[in-house]
């Protein structure tokens, strides 16, 4: 179908819903170009037909892994507004910035098919309450969970062949160091040795961790 005429005047009339997602502060701060690729969506909804004014960007998940909803409070807000028929179009650059859990991303299609409510991704315009769109958007849904499980069980892999040869190195607490024979050792810089030292003796001396910040303080 036309992307045209899936977009209808009383989708226009309510607002077009950008929702951006990076899983990590460290994807946020290096993967720029993901973001900038993000946030253009909202010139794809004035093509549509949309207002700028209309455009409501939810960006308050960055850094959230999109495996639960448990804790992302941009998509619950999403989730929400949706079910009130506040949007017209959900956005988000592909599914996997919406939800990397299978179950979170059906329960938004079958909301989005309830309210009338469209979904745009980077390769086009669906319609939930379509069967061949909805049946696209969830093979898209399964892709994107995959994705995820396959990447976890690659990462476990290559830790777990490290383990076995001995070789694998976790991140030591402050003040502990791997020396050149690959032991674990006491921070050879004298300064933070004693702050350490400092830390532990003022923990003891005023019996609690609210205290031992106000000494510090």
């Amino acid at each position: 179908m036309n992307v045209h005429l899936k977009v209808q005047p009383h989708h226009l009339e309510r607002s077009a819903y950008l929702y951006i997602r990076q899983s990590s502060m460290r994807q946020v701060i290096d993967n720029t170009e993901s973001a900038m690729r993000q946030y253009a969506l909202r010139g794809r909804a004035i093509a549509l037909g949309w207002r700028e004014e209309q455009i409501i960007v939810i960006d308050n998940d960055q850094g959230e892994s999109g495996a639960s909803a448990v804790w992302r409070d941009g998509f619950q807000r999403l989730v929400s507004d949706v079910g009130m028929g506040h949007a017209g179009i959900v956005m988000g650059l592909e599914v996997s910035r919406l939800a990397r859990n299978n179950a979170d991303w059906q329960r938004l299609l079958e909301i989005c098919a309830l309210a009338d409510t469209l979904i745009l991704d980077e390769d086009g315009v669906y319609d939930p309450a379509s069967f061949n769109d909805r049946l696209l958007l969830g093979l898209k849904g399964t892709m994107s969970e995959a994705e995820l499980h396959v990447i976890k069980a690659r990462l476990r892999g290559g830790i777990l062949n490290k383990a076995r040869r001995g070789e694998f190195r976790c991140p030591l607490p402050t003040g502990l160091v791997y020396d050149h024979s690959g032991n674990v050792a006491l921070e050879p810089d004298m300064q933070v040795r004693e702050t350490i030292v400092h830390f532990f003796e003022t923990f003891s001396r005023v019996g609690s961790a609210s205290q031992t910040v106000k000494a510090f303080r």
